[in-house]
């Protein structure tokens, strides 16, 4: 069917190696180091799960279905991005894998964040998609239409304005405040993380209860 989106996900060895095992979320949102940390927790010899099949779960989020994210989980061992980095998403994931792990990656400060997601989209896609939320329709990333479903169903922006800093920072905020609160009581379960903080790196080999290589982690996507 023209559009449908496949969901399809195919056992392979990650899955294999990861059936019985704790798993990992990368809880936090884009552009706060999420690709530094699935190449951290590779070299950790985590099995991550293919970025792309969680993206093109972002409908399903939308609609706060979570059956077929959980399925998705039976992946790898570890996850991270859309959908992980979206509200909600931890708290079933918690509900359903007892006793895993979060990752909460930030930034040093909201405008940081905002900034590199800007620079990074406009590098991607082009400057107009930062003025226009009709510009993203015609984005062919991940599916088409993918980079209008983000923008769309995961922030209350106008047409005009889809990069709007104010709605988007307080949603940035928002999803850091309620992690952290919601595992207030809970400080074995979640790791709040800034990659580009000197001895991070071990900081989350720690975390996971893992000998780790070096004490800072490798950029990628850096922006």
């Amino acid at each position: 069917m023209k559009g449908k989106i496949d969901t399809a996900f195919h056992i392979g060895s990650a899955c294999v190696r990861s059936i019985g095992k704790r798993k990992i979320f990368g809880i936090g949102r884009n552009k706060t180091g999420t690709s530094s940390l699935t190449v951290a927790l590779q070299s950790l010899g985590f099995a991550v799960g293919r970025q792309i099949w969680g993206e093109r779960l972002l409908k399903s989020w939308a609609v706060r279905d979570f059956k077929p994210i959980i399925r998705y989980c039976h992946t790898a061992q570890a996850f991270q991005d859309v959908p992980f980095s979206l509200p909600y998403t931890f708290q079933a994931m918690d509900m359903r894998f007892k006793g895993s792990k979060f990752i909460l990656t930030v930034r040093d400060n909201p405008e940081q964040w905002y900034n590199s997601l800007t620079r990074f989209h406009k590098k991607m896609w082009g400057e107009q998609v930062l003025s226009s939320l009709s510009e993203l329709k015609h984005v062919d990333y991940c599916y088409p239409g993918f980079a209008y479903d983000a923008r769309a169903l995961v922030h209350d922006v106008s047409e005009d304005d889809p990069y709007n800093k104010e709605i988007l920072i307080r949603h940035y905020n928002f999803h850091n405040d309620v992690v952290m609160d919601y595992f207030r009581n809970r400080p074995d379960d979640l790791l709040v993380l800034n990659v580009a903080e000197k001895g991070a790196y071990k900081k989350l080999g720690d975390f996971l209860e893992v000998p780790c290589p070096a004490d800072d982690f490798p950029w990628e996507n850096k922006t």
